[in-house]
């Protein structure tokens, strides 16, 4: 009983990868009934590989956990380790001005498909592969989260596209893990960077809010005091551009003047200002919020004569595929083409792709390309990837999604 699989396949779990493709699954043998959450994997000549989450509707059918054969409760077992691990990797990455991470991020804790969050007191599982939905692995999840972190509650989230992708059910709405004597609220806050900001776990995108940039946040903000942004005329004026619920806006308006966010999503544009407010008394800038679509407004602005000292550019995945990549590379270039006629000499812009599919080289010629049709010069000052607790495993290519090119523009 168990998958065979190509010799293509089998090399890349020998050199370390975890997923086996639909395409790749030569022989599937398994037992009457409900599909298993895990099966045994064997290369093309029956040699044993190891064991794998099971998900008969995905693209990625087999997520490998081991490199043994486990059952059931030594796999439960080993979630538990692992996931105590990866909590311990966190904890000097949190403190008073910073009580928000990514505990758990899949299989760059070996732990394919579980992501685990922490917002302040509210901590919130994903499930995202076929084989970890069960009560089994809820209950051992949530004993585990409560009892490193006591948390006030321990809530299910599901992901849209991946329940689609998986073909999963709907998770209860029911907390996982309520501390006693609490109430279990979905809305709290959270700190980054010693900033505040709401978190509602019935809205927003991923969990609900991203984490990935708190690191690139303060060098955002680093990089236009270095540049001396605050002693232009007027006080430097910076732009965030796919601005969601305000992070770089914000850290910007620390250091310049006035501060405009641009996002298509009134919804988030509403929380942004709530953030806002919350953190007024520190904030020494301006800030505003417009909301319409990225690639108009900076047409617009850009062919109108508006000018800023720092822009940053942070959209959303545009290629979720190898196919969109070249689509994928016209929107980075034209972004960073109208970010580019709109920068003052000397400005900042800070240009991301958090699309896996899209690498550095890529993103580079996309905004070189920008650089030669805007007769501009752009000086490299960092490259820069996700905050500490989304590590990159370097034989899990997957895993480096977030790129961040802060640049100087003359």
């Amino acid at each position: 009983m168990g998958a065979r699989i190509s010799r293509r396949a089998a090399d890349r779990l020998r050199a370390g990868h975890l997923w086996v493709y639909s395409s790749e699954v030569e022989s599937l043998q398994l037992p009457a009934g409900e599909a298993p959450a895990l099966v045994p994997v064997a290369d093309y000549r029956g040699l044993l590989l190891g064991t794998a989450l099971y998900s008969p509707a995905s693209q990625i059918t087999l997520r490998m956990v081991t490199r043994a054969a486990i059952s059931e409760s030594a796999w439960l077992d080993l979630l538990e380790s692992r996931l105590r691990a990866a909590i311990a990797r966190r904890r000097p990455l949190l403190d008073e001005r910073n009580d928000a991470c990514r505990l758990c991020f899949s299989e760059a804790d070996e732990l394919p498909g579980l992501v685990v969050d922490k917002y302040g007191e509210l901590v919130i599982l994903q499930l995202l592969a076929k084989g970890l939905v069960s009560s089994a692995v809820r209950e051992r999840c949530a004993r585990v989260l409560g009892e490193e972190l006591t948390p006030m509650v321990i809530l299910e989230r599901p992901d849209p596209r991946m329940r689609e992708l998986e073909g999963l059910t709907a998770p209860s709405l029911e907390p996982l893990y309520q501390r006693p004597g609490t109430a279990s609220p979905t809305r709290t806050c959270f700190h980054l960077n010693g900033l505040v900001f709401e978190y509602n776990a019935n809205a927003g995108q991923k969990t609900g809010a991203f984490l990935d940039q708190r690191a690139n946040y303060v060098a955002a903000a680093e990089w236009a005091g270095r540049l001396g942004l605050k002693t232009r005329e007027g006080g430097g004026r910076a732009l965030d551009v796919c601005c969601y619920q305000g992070g770089f806006a914000l850290h910007l308006a620390e250091v310049c003047a006035q501060v405009t966010g641009v996002d298509a999503s009134r919804a988030s544009l509403e929380i942004a200002e709530r953030n806002l407010e919350a953190n007024r008394g520190r904030l020494g800038g301006h800030v505003d919020w417009v909301e319409g679509d990225a690639f108009q407004i900076l047409r617009e602005w850009s062919e109108t004569g508006e000018r800023f000292d720092a822009i940053v550019l942070d959209p959303p995945a545009f290629a979720k595929s190898q196919r969109a990549v070249e689509g994928a590379l016209r929107g980075y270039k034209e972004l960073n083409l109208r970010a580019l006629k709109m920068l003052r000499p000397g400005g900042l812009l800070v240009t991301c792709s958090c699309s896996h599919h899209v690498g550095w080289s890529e993103l580079e010629g996309a905004v070189a390309s920008a650089a030669v049709d805007s007769s501009r010069r752009v000086r490299l000052l960092e490259r820069r990837g996700a905050t500490l607790d989304h590590p990159v495993i370097v034989n899990l290519p997957e895993t480096e999604y977030l790129k961040c090119l802060l640049l100087e523009v003359e």
